[in-house]
C-alpha cells in the first residue's frame, strides 16, 4: 500500500467482498501497529463468549461477514475495541463490562486521526455504543423497550441491526439461526409499532370543533361518527383540502337523514 492516507489504505481494504486477508495483512505488516494499535490490541484478549477465537479473530470475521458498506464495516472493525480497557475478572470469570461506552469513545478518538470525517466517525461511534444493546432481547422486552431500541438508533437502525446480525462468529448453526430469528423478530416488532404510532397519529382534515360549527350540532357521539368518517376520506383519498372535506362532509350528513 503506497497510499500515504490511512483512511483511504483501510477503506480499500473494507470494500473488499471479503476483507479477511486484507484485514490480517494491516496486523502481521505492522500497518494496524502504527495506525489503529487498538486492532492488534485485541488479539491477546480472551472472548468468554467466543472462547475458541481471540478477539482479534472475532472481529475479523464479523467485519467480513458483515454487509460491504464502509459505515457497517467501520462499526464492525471498531465493536470490540473497548474490551481490553474494560477486561476484569471478578465474579468468577472473564468480563468486559460496558465495552460498548468505551470503545464508541476510542472510536470517536481513533478514527479522526486515521483521516475520517466527522460525521461518519460521529455515526460508527454511535453504532459501536449501540452495538450490544440487542443482548437480552429475548429475555422479554416491552414495547417501550422496543420503542427505545428504534429510537436511539434513528436513521442508523438497518445498520445497527446488520452489525447485530453479523456479530455471531458461531460454528452452531442453531445459535446462529436463532440470533437471526429474535433479530427478525424485533424487526417485525419495530415495524408493527412504528404502524400503530403512526395510526393514532392521523388526523382527519378538520378538527372536532370544525365539525360542530359547520354542522351545527351538539357535541356527542355523531362528532366521532363524523371524525371516523373524515379520517378514513383521509386515508382513501388523501389531503382534499377543507373546503372539499366539508362538502363531503355535507354529503355525509345528508345520508345520515334520509
Amino acid at each position: 500500500m503506497t497510499d500515504t492516507n490511512p483512511s483511504a489504505q483501510l477503506n480499500a481494504v473494507l470494500v473488499e467482498e471479503d476483507p479477511t486477508e486484507g484485514l490480517w495483512h494491516l496486523v502481521d505488516s505492522g500497518w494496524a501497529d502504527e495506525y489503529l494499535p487498538e486492532l492488534p490490541a485485541l488479539r491477546l484478549e480472551q472472548d468468554p463468549i467466543h472462547r475458541h477465537k481471540d478477539v482479534l479473530t472475532h472481529t475479523i470475521a464479523v467485519t467480513s461477514q458483515s454487509p460491504p458498506r464502509l459505515r457497517v464495516r467501520l462499526a464492525a472493525l471498531f465493536h470490540d475495541v473497548g474490551k481490553p480497557r474494560t477486561r476484569s475478572y471478578e465474579h468468577g470469570g472473564v468480563t468486559f463490562r460496558h465495552h460498548e461506552a468505551v470503545g464508541a469513545r476510542m472510536t470517536r478518538k481513533r478514527m479522526p486521526k486515521l483521516g475520517y470525517q466527522e460525521d461518519l466517525t460521529t455515526d460508527v461511534a454511535q453504532l459501536v455504543f449501540l452495538s450490544g444493546r440487542f443482548k437480552g432481547y429475548t429475555d422479554g422486552w416491552s414495547d417501550s423497550a422496543v420503542r427505545r431500541y428504534a429510537r436511539d438508533g434513528g436513521a442508523l437502525l438497518g445498520d445497527l441491526n446488520d452489525l447485530v446480525r453479523s456479530d455471531c462468529t458461531s460454528r452452531n448453526p442453531r445459535r446462529v439461526t436463532a440470533l437471526h430469528e429474535a433479530l427478525n423478530d424485533l424487526e417485525r416488532r419495530i415495524a408493527e409499532l412504528a404502524r400503530e404510532e403512526a395510526i393514532k397519529a392521523e388526523r382527519p382534515e378538520v378538527d372536532g370543533d370544525r365539525v360542530i360549527a359547520h354542522l351545527g350540532i351538539e357535541p356527542g357521539p355523531v362528532v366521532g361518527r363524523a371524525l371516523r368518517f373524515l379520517l378514513e376520506l383521509k386515508r382513501a383519498e388523501g389531503d382534499l383540502g377543507e373546503t372539499a372535506v366539508l362538502e363531503r362532509l355535507d354529503v355525509w350528513w345528508a345520508e345520515q337523514h334520509k
